[in-house]
């Protein structure tokens, strides 16, 4: 960690199509190789899916299987003495947005699918029916901190 001061918080802009800093902080996380425009085409083939495969509002949907993958709690490795304890810690808001996003883009990423337009499209509508992929990473998540619940006194 740096000893100097923290870099100050970027405003994100909206996205063009939706209006939504969501949809805008979701095409960046995906973007690979500084390649934005690729990002933003496949982003939106996926919502375009998602709203001919669900029948709904295609943000909608996108934000509630967000919402569903978004983690409370998680495990942070501690050393205290000679061992390691997995302390469960709670998840600050913007952590846990950006925790929802990399788990739903690489559960799509190692789906099976012909694109990854409906790869993604595919896990979005699993994360909205609360199954799936980057689903069940949230609740293995949740299992693990429970399970070290013993542990949560050497938060600190």
């Amino acid at each position: 960690m740096s000893r100097r001061k923290t870099a100050a918080k970027r405003d994100i802009l909206p996205d063009a199509r939706f209006g939504n800093v969501t949809v805008e902080k979701f095409i960046r996380h995906m973007m690979v190789d500084g390649k934005k425009s690729v990002s933003t085409k496949i982003v939106y083939t996926a919502l375009e899916t998602v709203k001919t495969k669900s029948g709904e509002d295609a943000l909608e949907v996108f934000l509630k299987a967000l919402e569903n993958v978004k983690p409370l709690v998680e495990v942070k490795s501690r050393r205290v003495g000679g061992s390691t304890y997995q302390v469960p810690t709670e998840v600050n808001a913007n952590r846990s947005e950006a925790l929802a996003m990399r788990w739903v883009i690489a559960a799509a990423r190692s789906r099976n699918g012909h694109s990854m337009g409906e790869k993604l499209a595919s896990e979005i509508l699993d994360a909205y029916a609360n199954t799936g992929a980057a689903f069940k990473k949230k609740e293995d998540t949740h299992r693990m901190a429970d399970a070290n619940k013993a542990f949560s006194h050497f938060r600190w």
